[in-house]
């Protein structure tokens, strides 16, 4: 039997490919890589996956004849869902994109998983969904009805979607929602790798809400860590769950959320801070005005998580923020 990693090549998908294949998995992963950031990372990160217990496809997921026929060949057991659109700004800028991965690729995804018999469907969400709400921390047991971009609002139908397949088809599916990861291998559009780059160039920096943002900031293996906790504990059936006290993190149907974050927020200006020590080198940075579609704070409420697989992230940011400018220096050879 096989685990189905979907953004193998990615930032988060390749590190959970890694740990999978470490502890013995048979790992099918696909992506597709495409060029929304540069694709010798990905290809970097492919490389170190090289394994006998490791097969990699090139497909998209918005596929659907060609995910039918994975599916098909290979018995997968158990899948991990991460290929999607990232990013909150691109989504104002080209939303096509963010229906075709996020939303025609998710779809084929459950479809699959539905017709094969999958044991655990495992999804990324992410703490965008949260949009507009103000109290903090934030809380599965939230409403999250106002998202503020194109982004949070297909990850919340992925989570929407998700909840309709274990009612209909006793489906178990588990939704995550990240909160702002960061480390090695990370991607080139997120703010620690464009910070780092343009450091280390003598650039300004553009910090925006005037450095007034707080963020979740959670180290990847704490990331990694949750998803394969939760990929190893399967929800199941609740038929006495109470609908009269609803909320959006569980069902009588096997479907489950959960927050993934250090539930630790740090201020902007302090991460900034983390990077200069880690490099010994004083930001050059350009204040601006909050954008569209950002939010102020984040801060992740993870009770469920450690209630149910007994785990909270617990990396520091300045540990976080060496271990990847460790990898920085030595990877682009600074």
């Amino acid at each position: 039997m096989s685990i189905l990693v979907t953004g193998a090549a990615g930032f988060i998908g390749s590190h959970v490919c890694q740990y999978l294949l470490k502890r013995g998995e048979s790992v099918i992963g696909i992506d597709n890589l495409n060029d929304y950031y540069d694709v010798n990372l990905k290809l970097s990160r492919l490389k170190k996956l090289e394994n006998n217990n490791f097969t990699f496809i090139k497909v998209d997921i918005s596929e659907k004849e060609a995910i039918d026929g994975i599916f098909k060949q290979y018995k997968i057991e158990k899948v991990v869902n991460l290929a999607a659109q990232a990013g909150v700004r691109y989504s104002i800028e080209n939303p096509w994109s963010y229906l075709n991965s996020n939303l025609t690729g998710f779809l084929s995804i459950i479809e699959a998983c539905r017709h094969n018999q999958v044991k655990h469907l495992v999804y990324a969400s992410s703490s965008s969904v949260y949009g507009a709400n103000t109290k903090l921390p934030f809380s599965v047991d939230d409403n999250v009805d106002h998202p503020l971009s194109l982004y949070a609002a297909t990850k919340k139908s992925n989570e929407l979607i998700a909840h309709s397949y274990s009612n209909l088809y006793k489906l178990p599916t588990t939704g995550l929602r990240f909160f702002t990861v960061y480390g090695p291998w990370g991607r080139p559009d997120m703010a620690l790798f464009l910070f780092t780059k343009n450091i280390l160039a003598g650039k300004t920096i553009k910090v925006f809400n005037y450095g007034n943002h707080t963020r979740d900031f959670t180290f990847i293996d704490d990331i990694v860590e949750g998803i394969i906790r939760v990929l190893d504990n399967t929800p199941t059936e609740q038929p006495n769950y109470d609908f009269s006290h609803a909320t959006p993190a569980e069902s009588a149907a096997p479907y489950r959320l959960y927050n993934i974050g250090n539930n630790n927020p740090v201020k902007l200006m302090d991460y900034i801070k983390a990077i200069e020590n880690a490099l010994n080198i004083k930001a050059k940075m350009e204040l601006l005005p909050l954008q569209p579609g950002d939010v102020p704070d984040t801060q992740a409420d993870v009770d469920k998580l450690i209630t149910d697989v007994a785990f909270k992230p617990e990396t520091s940011v300045q540990e976080g923020i060496n271990q990847f400018i460790d990898w920085y220096l030595q990877y682009y050879h600074v």
